[in-house]
């Protein structure tokens, strides 16, 4: 029997809106019982945490979800929109794991583009707005209404360990809150964001927080370390936000959505909101620079000691890196539907308040605008992401997961990426299922992660297009072919995705089919109106959407049959023809890489022992403990030469239990005839 029930509990207060069975889970008390075990606790509700949350409830895990304030889920620290160049086609992978951020995009997005149109489908970038508040309100409620997890209200100050004596490895026994209540579990995801010792810079001001208005995590910093886990310091920044009533867009560039917008979820048709917001752009000039110049001095978030986003760097780094550039483009952002606040996107600045309020009033449409928050930086700690398997689990903790801004990374979607990979193993870990990995040629997740784990990080790591050498076959409009039926596998894609998905694959196919089974020679083609190299053999349907300016629907005239088929399947459809020569002679290089990957190296292996390798291959190698020969020679610091002496290990390796397997089975059939005798 079934029952819907609502949750309220003290210290934390637990507030879950459960679908359950009558035995279900209890909520958590001062004095911790059977009843307050669950398989995973996930910290933090950011974008990696409630992707993870959601993941490892999908998975069958009993999850709970700890966050310092439930009104928080979801919320935007930074820029109100996902996506963009490499990052949306993150964040569509994301959506053909079942995740939730994609969706919720779709209802609370405000603004949709596609970055990127002008080149080919491999380098387009979906990107959206929101509305910050409709984004939080509808993450929310997609959290509660997730059947199998519980949302507790608290703040963890440390990590429960067992073992580490006699040589046995730490694992996870639960966590405890700064209330002094205790959870147990076995699993634990970590996604504290910039919060884990945050503070966050204004000028010369310093103050502890992980977000305006928020206190940052101290214990949590602490337990980590003495765990052993090697700790370092990154930075970010926010820009200031405007008053809308006081900007004069009359002077501004009009920049409009895309009609129809193109929805992130492979689920959504289309967008709930149809009428969008229009976006400005503007930008700052030398007088707005001199600002920033005379201010230098005036701001400590700027040290060079602390590393920031190379490639979203704070105005001061704009003006201090690009000094011969007059101008840096701002693009004004609305906030939401129903608010006047205003995002002045690509200035980023820590300089103090009087000084960004004189900046903004030098820029074209800014010369009498309100400025409502003064731009910010944020400095906080982050683990070595070397620390990591391929299934964001630590190297010296079982149990403990790590995603997102914890591991280096910056942004939304490379944190929700992470969230849901972390939280679908965690899930699956609890409950003795083998663990799912993406690999470099599976996506851009796969190219994140696989970068985090062999190469660590020097600065906040953000996706783009240019780290796959695989973007051809891994694109923003295939995400779901690549990963889907992945993910179903592991159990963690539900029957409405996986039937959609099945639908569109079937669709797909029999457009495909019908395309190639048309052949006419070149001669027809021409006379047909179409631009074809003359030849005796004859060309496919499909092969001539390589062409420039087709596409199916210019094939429709001539074939009435393709007309049946949805514009979203025809469209798919068109581009996979286009690419269809490029990723066929890519699969030679996805060979060559699975080859690798299939070459695993023990976790304990002892590389001082390995003859040929130097001293710094020994010292990256004994630190990243790299799963396969391929991750190892992507590993910072690994020569050719010493990957080969890998190579020659591994097949040594084969070769000695090839012979041991042959020794063995000789002996058991000679044992078989002296019985038999």
């Amino acid at each position: 029997m079934l029952s819907r029930l609502l949750h309220w509990g003290h210290s934390p207060r637990v507030r879950s809106l459960l679908t359950v069975r009558l035995r279900g889970f209890a909520t958590v008390s001062n004095d911790p019982s059977p009843d307050s075990t669950y398989d995973v606790v996930v910290i933090g509700g950011g974008h990696a945490g409630t992707e993870a949350s959601a993941a490892s409830a999908r998975s069958g895990a009993r999850t709970a979800l700890v966050t310092p304030s439930l009104d928080n889920l979801g919320v935007c620290s930074c820029n109100p929109s996902f996506g963009g160049i490499g990052k949306g086609t993150m964040l569509r992978e994301v959506d053909a794991l079942d995740g939730v951020c994609g969706r919720v995009v779709d209802k609370a997005g405000i603004h949709f583009r596609v970055l990127n149109r002008r080149k080919g489908p491999a380098g387009w970038g979906p990107r959206a707005q929101i509305d910050r508040r409709l984004y939080k309100k509808e993450m929310r409620a997609e959290i509660l209404g997730t059947h199998g997890l519980g949302v507790l209200e608290g703040k963890v100050a440390d990590i429960l360990l067992g073992g580490g004596m006699d040589g046995k490895e730490q694992r996870i026994l639960g966590v405890r809150l700064e209330s002094g209540v205790s959870i147990r579990c076995n699993k634990v995801v970590i996604t504290t964001g910039t919060f884990l010792r945050g503070e966050i810079h204004i000028g010369l001001d310093v103050f502890p927080s992980g977000r305006m208005g928020e206190a940052a995590t101290a214990g949590l910093s602490k337990s980590l370390k003495h765990a052993g886990f090697q700790l370092g310091r990154l930075k970010t920044g926010t820009p200031p936000r405007l008053d809308r009533r006081t900007i004069d867009f009359s002077r501004l560039e009009e920049q409009p959505g895309e009609d129809p917008p193109v929805p992130f979820s492979y689920l959504n048709e289309t967008v709930t909101i149809r009428d969008q917001l229009i976006c400005y752009g503007t930008e700052t000039n030398l007088s707005s620079h001199e600002i920033i110049r005379a201010n230098l001095d005036q701001t400590i978030h700027i040290r060079e000691t602390i590393k920031g986003p190379r490639y979203c760097p704070s105005l001061e780094s704009k003006v201090i890196r690009f000094h011969e550039k007059n101008g840096h483009k701002i693009w004004l952002e609305p906030e939401g539907l129903d608010t006047d606040v205003i995002y002045p996107n690509g200035i980023s600045m820590t300089i103090p308040a009087a000084a960004q309020e004189a900046m903004l009033h030098t820029v074209v449409g800014l010369e009498n605008v309100k400025m409502l928050q003064p731009g910010y930086g944020v400095e906080y700690d982050y683990i070595d992401p070397r620390n990591l398997h391929s299934t964001l689990e630590t190297k010296l903790i079982s149990g403990l997961y790590l995603a997102g801004q914890i591991n280096g990374t910056t942004g939304y979607e490379e944190a929700a990426a992470q969230g849901i990979v972390a939280g679908i193993n965690a899930g699956l870990a609890s409950q003795n299922k083998e663990q799912m990995t993406i690999k470099r040629n599976d996506g851009y997740i796969g190219i994140m992660i696989d970068d985090l784990i062999t190469k660590g990080v020097t600065e906040p790591y953000r996706m783009f297009t240019s780290r796959s050498e695989f973007r051809l076959s891994a694109r923003a409009d295939n995400a779901d072919l690549r990963l889907t039926a992945k993910g179903r596998i592991a159990g963690v894609v539900g029957d409405k995705r996986w039937k959609q998905y099945q639908d569109s694959v079937t669709q797909m196919s029999e457009l495909k089919a019908l395309l190639e089974k048309t052949k006419m020679s070149s001669p027809v083609w021409a006379a047909k109106g179409f631009r074809v190299h003359q030849g005796s053999a004859p060309r496919s349907a499909f092969d001539v959407l390589r062409l420039a300016g087709v596409s199916v629907d210019s094939l429709i005239p001539h074939m009435p049959l393709l007309g049946t088929y949805s514009p979203k399947v025809r469209a798919r459809v068109g581009i996979e023809g286009v690419y269809a020569p490029y990723v066929e002679q890519q699969k030679a290089t996805i060979s060559i890489f699975e080859r690798d990957e299939r070459l695993r190296l023990p976790t304990d292996l002892d590389y001082t022992r390995i003859h040929g390798l130097n001293s710094e291959e020994v010292r990256v190698l004994q630190m990243t403990r790299p799963e396969s020969v391929g991750m190892a020679r992507r590993c910072e610091g690994v020569t050719p030469s010493g990957a080969l002496r890998l190579l020659e290990f591994v097949r040594g390796v084969r070769e000695k239990d090839r012979r041991r397997a042959a020794l063995q089975e000789m002996e058991a059939r000679k044992e078989k005839f002296a019985c038999a005798c």
